[in-house]
């Protein structure tokens, strides 16, 4: 089957093939796409993708990129919603399939939008992992922090995507591989499932196993410790509130803080 094999690129949208599809289960799945010799964006950033809908005109939904700034290809990671407009489609593309990717990445869970600092917190819920993949693997990442943690909350085992790459401190990478395995922390945590980690991500930092092997205190002080959040809008909320009683800032590109979230997506 071939999805969109007849679509045209405008001004603002390029027309990328599909490389790779992996299917995590059956509400999960994440893709591979040609990346444009001109495309330039900062890990972290987000990035309009589409479909033509039904009028012919394109259907598009920001997604996070996953993949870090230097690499050849774009990854990205999805739900599947059977009666989403888009996702409905999306989850069907196979390799070789063509899909719109828009010029103009931008989004604020990047280092820039952050002060330095020692230890960073990276809090995710679902598929709000995937702007960390993409920082997590970028090679600047570890000269600017002493130690940095990837946090995970899904319902289900089977939700944790890329948990054998993440739990082998990203071994593979041949670019921060070395440097992964002294700085680089995972903690994943399952809610409706037995897993070593059975709590929610408040419940980890009460208890002190979020901080377990990081170097400093088990408890977030602002000013060593720096966070991006992103997923679920209850999570994100709450966490920000206690941040802030906790004397953090919210950090933006025009001025960083101790703390960003990306506010494109949370309303």
């Amino acid at each position: 089957m071939t999805i969109a094999a007849t679509l045209e690129p405008t001004t603002a949208l390029s027309v990328e093939t599909v490389t790779d599809v992996r299917h995590w289960n059956e509400h999960l799945f994440s893709f591979s796409i040609t990346r444009p010799p001109s495309f330039r964006f900062r890990s972290g950033e987000f990035v309009m993708i589409g479909l033509p809908g039904p009028n012919g005109k394109p259907l598009l939904r920001a997604y996070s990129i996953a993949s870090p700034a230097y690499d050849e290809k774009l990854d990205f990671l999805s739900i599947k919603v059977e009666d989403g407009p888009l996702t409905s489609r999306l989850q069907k593309i196979v390799a070789g399939d063509r899909i719109y990717l828009g010029k103009k990445p931008t989004g604020t869970l990047v280092a820039d939008a952050l002060l330095p600092g020692k230890r960073l917190f990276m809090l995710s819920t679902g598929t709000g992992l995937a702007p960390f993949l993409s920082v997590a693997r970028d090679p600047d990442i570890y000269d600017l922090f002493d130690a940095i943690a990837v946090v995970h909350s899904v319902r289900r085992v089977s939700d944790l995507a890329f948990h054998d790459e993440l739990a082998a401190r990203l071994a593979d990478d041949p670019l921060v591989g070395e440097e992964a395995a002294a700085k680089f922390h995972y903690i994943p945590t399952v809610t409706r499932e037995p897993f070593r980690n059975a709590r929610r991500i408040d419940a980890l930092i009460e208890d002190g196993t979020l901080f377990a092997g990081m170097p400093g205190e088990a408890r977030f002080d602002p000013e060593t410790d720096r966070v991006m959040m992103c997923g679920s809008m209850d999570m994100i909320r709450s966490f920000a509130a206690r941040f802030d009683a906790l004397g953090f800032a919210e950090g933006s590109n025009s001025q960083p803080g101790h703390y960003v979230i990306e506010r494109a997506f949370v309303g």
